[in-house]
């Protein structure tokens, strides 16, 4: 059984300095609960690592503004203009990465896979400093894998062991980074007896989680 926790005792579990995978797309199938704990905690110097930096005053958008984050591995963060501010003036860096690479990446971590290979930036300045493979006459580059020291994952349902369902939009990520965090933290709408998620909707098993926390009021 795991012992759900408080967002606080959660924000407190995470060191500055971490790299943290968090979960959804746009804000949706964020784990916003845990975000507002690192913000009221003061968290600095963290590497986000997420598909986009949503807006300001959303989702990751809220770390971004704080001065939580000192670099961002994202797809794209062309709706936030504060995380484009903070780049430009050198406050935060930012690796851009296409959104199947970086997905890619991240389960290639969960999996324990060398990397991944990817004809995705061939002869364009992606290509800078990395190793090229070619396979049957194509070309492709060598990714490493990207895992973080957390994952923080949303879900819709938890049940007491751990075990997570998602839904809808909030599948974007969410069960990919569950398998590539070293300490996941899942931050579920309600928490419900062993049996009630059926089999067939376990996307995260609970052996990947190591700390819920408690239940929106």
């Amino acid at each position: 059984m795991k012992h759900a926790v408080k967002a606080a005792e959660a924000a407190e579990m995470i060191p500055d300095g971490s790299s943290l995978l968090i979960g959804g797309f746009m804000g949706v199938g964020t784990p916003h609960r845990l975000v507002d704990a690192l913000v009221a905690r003061g968290a600095k110097d963290m590497v986000v690592i997420a598909n986009d930096t949503a807006m300001p005053g959303k989702g990751i958008g809220k770390l971004v503004t704080s001065g939580c984050v000192s670099k961002v591995i994202a797809s794209h963060i062309g709706l936030n203009p504060e995380t484009q501010q903070k780049m430009i003036s050198g406050e935060i860096e930012v690796d851009l990465v296409p959104q199947g690479t970086l997905v890619e990446r991240i389960r290639a971590a969960g999996v324990g896979l060398g990397g991944i290979l990817t004809p995705t930036g061939i002869g364009t300045l992606v290509e800078d400093g990395k190793q090229t493979v070619t396979v049957n006459g194509k070309n492709y580059l060598l990714e490493e894998p990207l895992g973080g020291d957390f994952a923080l994952i949303a879900a819709q349902q938890a049940d007491y062991v751990g075990n997570l369902e998602y839904s809808l939009t909030a599948h974007n990520f969410n069960p990919i980074m569950a398998m590539a965090g070293a300490t996941v933290i899942a931050e579920p709408q309600t928490i419900v007896p062993v049996g009630v998620i059926s089999p067939d909707s376990v996307k995260t098993p609970g052996i990947l989680v190591d700390h819920l926390l408690e239940r929106a009021h």
